[in-house]
């Protein structure tokens, strides 16, 4: 075994060595050709390098790259505007030194074409690697323009290049999570997420187009992804962090303007939302809608269709839909028909199992709170959920019952339900129908809460206690159902078994000290005389 680990220890040295030497040359071959145009075939042995199988070897690779262009750049010394063939170049009537910008320019945009190729490679290292120079490029390109661009819009931004690294990150076949949050870093810079979005757009446009309709799971999983780490700022003035500094005119351009981002960034979210997802998303979308999407649209009611869509689902795509329908309803004015009826329906035995039973239930509160509501209506939501309420958890239960006390407080005619008077000749038949799906239509004001009166016989104490309530007359102030929204049966058994439990009894108010004494004398008497 010793030989062995003396060889394994020797190969080893040997690599790091080898890697050592290797970045040594890289960086010697990277200063030779900055200090003499003679060498600027060195430049192949650099990018010869990055296609190496060794991933030290390409990272050192890719920093050497990022060194040598970076410098080109800044000097000046690659060929500006629109770049001639190689041959021609080299037959053309063109100057020593425009040749030697022609061939080194042409070398920067082979370099670039490698480090979009190891976006998509195995190793995360490299791809992490070649993000960073890439975006290096990018700030470099912004500050020494290579082609001649719209001024008059677009600025020295480089378009081109961000296109091609957002094409890259939006693979069809590899999941890009973890590159793209990453990548995230550079989305604070307000130019880079301006041009991204519009550059997202355009890339679904034409991927989803070419699909014909059909899913492209991986994609759209990595759209999502980084359209969800884009947030917007809520004020001009906090866009102040800009990758490419605008010397003249700075306040004309669009990715300075927080209406154009607003913009973009709609027309980002439409676009991709057109187009069927798969339904895993439609969750996923959901649960960020009303914080992270709606509140940066410069027009949130463009939203109506994917919401009231996504709202006559069912289930628990019903039940998120309601928060981003709640906000177009109260703060945008959307008139939604029949939206009472559809929240009737979602009250189904499923409701009480739901990951988001707390958000539907805290939804569900603010839009029962108007007191202009019918008291049909209440009344068939206070009686839905009361036939629901038994065969309902314990922890659902502690919210249900406190819910329809505040319905029958906030709608007094609704006190019919639990003071119901009867006749000796009524049929024990409850009249209310429970599958009727109007609420106009379920008798529920015919009916009583007789449900609730049967769950003061719960097994479980804190369930029995507060369906006693109904017995008495309620108090004006409302339950405050926030408390017990996210309650678990972990929580619920752990809070029973920590009740501090009575050390002492008492028995008697004075305590017996001499309970035989007296008695033992007549007693010991009694013995002797037999």
């Amino acid at each position: 075994m010793a030989p062995a680990k003396k060889r394994n220890v020797s190969s080893a040295k040997t690599t790091e060595q080898s890697v050592k030497t290797a970045k040594i040359d890289l960086n010697t071959k990277v200063e030779s050709v900055l200090e003499s145009r003679k060498n600027a075939n060195d430049v192949f042995d650099i990018l010869e390098f990055l296609q190496s199988e060794k991933e030290k070897d390409v990272v050192n690779a890719v920093n050497a790259c990022s060194k040598l262009f970076c410098t080109l750049l800044e000097k000046k010394e690659l060929f500006l505007g629109k770049l001639p063939g190689e041959e021609e170049a080299l037959s053309g009537e063109y100057s020593a030194e425009e040749k030697y910008s022609m061939f080194m320019r042409h070398r920067y945009n082979s370099c670039v074409e490698m480090l979009l190729e190891h976006l998509s490679h195995e190793l995360h290292g490299v791809k992490e690697s070649a993000l960073c120079c890439l975006m290096k490029f990018a700030a470099a390109e912004g500050q020494h323009p290579l082609e001649d661009l719209d001024w008059t819009e677009h600025y020295s931004f480089p378009r081109e290049l961000i296109q091609a690294v957002v094409d890259r990150l939006l693979s069809k076949t590899t999941d890009n999570s973890l590159l793209i949050s990453r990548f995230q870093e550079f989305l604070e810079m307000e130019d880079v997420r301006f041009y991204v979005m519009s550059s997202i757009r355009e890339s679904v446009g034409q991927v989803m187009d070419k699909s014909k309709g059909a899913l492209v799971p991986i994609y759209q999983n990595n759209v999502f992804t980084l359209m969800s780490n884009i947030s917007v700022p809520s004020k001009e003035s906090e866009l102040t962090n800009f990758m490419v500094k605008q010397e003249a005119k700075h306040e004309d351009w669009k990715a300075a303007k927080l209406n154009e981002h607003k913009r973009v960034f709609e027309r980002m979210w439409l676009g991709f939302l057109k187009y069927k997802l798969p339904s895993n998303m439609y969750k996923k979308i959901l649960v960020i809608l009303h914080d992270s999407i709606l509140p940066h649209m410069s027009k949130p009611t463009l939203m109506i269709d994917f919401l009231t869509a996504a709202y006559e689902v069912g289930g628990a795509i019903s039940l998120l839909a309601l928060n981003g329908l709640f906000v177009l309803i109260h703060q945008h004015n959307l008139d939604y028909p029949d939206f009472y009826k559809k929240l009737y329906n979602l009250l189904e035995p499923s409701v009480f199992h739901v990951k988001y039973r707390a958000r539907f239930f805290h939804l569900a509160n603010i839009f029962l709170s108007s007191s202009h509501l019918p008291v049909y209506l209440v009344a068939a939501f206070a009686k839905r959920l009361a036939r629901l309420a038994l065969t309902a958890p314990p922890t659902a239960l502690l919210i249900v019952l406190p819910f329809i006390y505040n319905l029958i407080r906030r709608h007094p005619s609704c006190r019919v339900l639990v003071h119901k008077p009867s006749a000796e000749d009524e049929l024990l038949e409850d009249p209310y129908l429970m599958d009727e799906e109007d609420p106009a239509q379920c008798r529920a004001l015919e009916s009583s809460l007789w449900e609730i009166k049967t769950l003061q016989k719960h097994y479980h104490p804190d369930v029995s206690k507060a369906a006693v309530s109904i017995n008495t007359p309620l108090p004006e102030q409302e339950d405050d159902i926030s408390e017990v929204l996210e309650i678990t049966t972990y929580e619920l058994m752990e809070r029973d078994l920590k009740q501090t439990q009575i050390k002492s009894v008492p028995l008697e108010f004075e305590t017996a000290t001499q309970l035989l004494k007296g008695g033992g004398d007549v007693l010991a008497q009694h013995f002797c005389l037999e």
